[in-house]
């Protein structure tokens, strides 16, 4: 005998088990901040900043000539990363540093690459 499987609705709000995780219920909020992260990071040349960043703190020429990137560009695309918590700049006298807001983006980074590395071998 078939019995039916109740699917949940995408709409509806997650199951407690997943709310119930250590950041606490999931508010629409938190929902939208994370869509902007992610829309952030949807970005290549961003992505590939932030890659550059994962080897650690750099001033903005180095990841220019990293990444292949006017400065300018380059300014440009800090300033969207910082704006949305992504990295953080550290000045010295007159040099700025640039490195990656928190451990959290290291493992948002390394789990989409170990992603695309199963789907992209």
């Amino acid at each position: 005998m078939i019995t039916n499987i109740n699917l949940p609705n995408p709409l509806s709000p997650l199951p407690i088990a997943l709310t119930a995780m250590s950041m606490g219920i999931l508010t629409e909020q938190k929902f939208l901040h994370l869509a902007q992260t992610f829309k952030t990071l949807g970005d290549y040349s961003r992505v590939r900043i932030v890659w550059v960043l994962l080897q650690g703190e750099k001033c903005p020429s180095e990841i220019a000539e990293a990444v292949n990137l006017s400065p300018s560009a380059v300014s440009h695309h800090l300033k969207v990363l910082r704006n949305s918590k992504l990295v953080r700049l550290r000045r010295e006298h007159r040099q700025i540093f640039y490195t990656l807001d928190d451990d959290h983006i290291n493992k948002l980074m390394e789990a989409g690459i170990e992603h695309v590395t199963e789907i992209l071998p």
